[in-house]
């Protein structure tokens, strides 16, 4: 049973408002994705690192790859045109059996740690799928600009990534959506929707997704004092 982590980079960035993807973003001489692939790299219970990525960018994921010694990376492939398509490529870009683990991990959540990545895949050993999340802290507001209902959040969770599942369930969920014409938000979306049961792990809000120019700043701040830390 091998245990390999697909990390899609195809996404654009749009939302920061940059022309550059946020996931080649340098912090500390570091790209952001770099950071991402090192707690990977570092883990024993990861076997290999598949990149999809935009083709324009794999040049630079090889760069990455040889100037930080990522010995894991054993796929790099393009991107598709939507995450649930790059996932895919990274799916079916490497030899799989059915009881390996395939880990989906967000290039641009560079604070995971290894023992959420142990947890989620000992859920999945035993489970088939899992998902880190953490439960909503804050008051939930339903409303379009203004306040028309307040949802209850005992049992609301924001999903995160890893998300984790055996490869015959992951397959069988992709290709039912491309059977359906189905694009869904994110893989557990597709092992759900396929009837399997996913499991809730417990994540953390520093695992959080640079996404907007906040979260860059604040990575940048975190990133500061986290070389030598992993």
């Amino acid at each position: 049973m091998k245990k390999k982590v697909i990390i899609p980079s195809g996404g654009s960035g749009l939302r920061t408002g940059l022309m550059q993807p946020k996931q080649y973003l340098s912090f500390n001489g570091k790209e952001l994705i770099a950071y991402t692939i090192s707690t990977f790299q570092n883990s024993d219970f990861i076997d290999e690192i598949i990149i999809p990525v935009q083709k324009e960018f794999i040049p630079l994921i090889n760069e990455i790859k040889e100037k930080f010694g990522f010995t894991k990376i054993s796929c790099i492939t393009e991107a598709g045109s939507e995450r649930q398509y790059t996932v895919k490529n990274g799916l079916f870009a490497t030899d799989c059996a059915d009881g390996d683990i395939i880990l989906v991990h967000d290039a641009v959540r560079p604070l995971i740690d290894k023992q959420t990545i142990e947890q989620s895949i000992l859920a999945t050993i035993d489970f088939g799928a899992a998902v880190v999340a953490i439960k909503a802290k804050d008051t939930l507001i339903q409303g379009v600009g203004s306040v028309q209902n307040y949802v209850d959040r005992k049992n609301i969770y924001y999903a995160q990534t890893p998300q984790v599942f055996r490869f015959n369930i992951l397959k069988e969920s992709m290709l039912k959506a491309d059977k359906d014409n189905f694009l869904g938000t994110d893989e557990s979306m597709l092992v759900q929707r396929c009837g399997y049961e996913v499991k809730i792990i417990e994540g953390s809000s520093l695992n959080f997704k640079v996404t907007s120019q906040d979260d860059i700043k604040l990575f940048k701040l975190i990133s500061e004092n986290i070389i030598g830390l992993s």
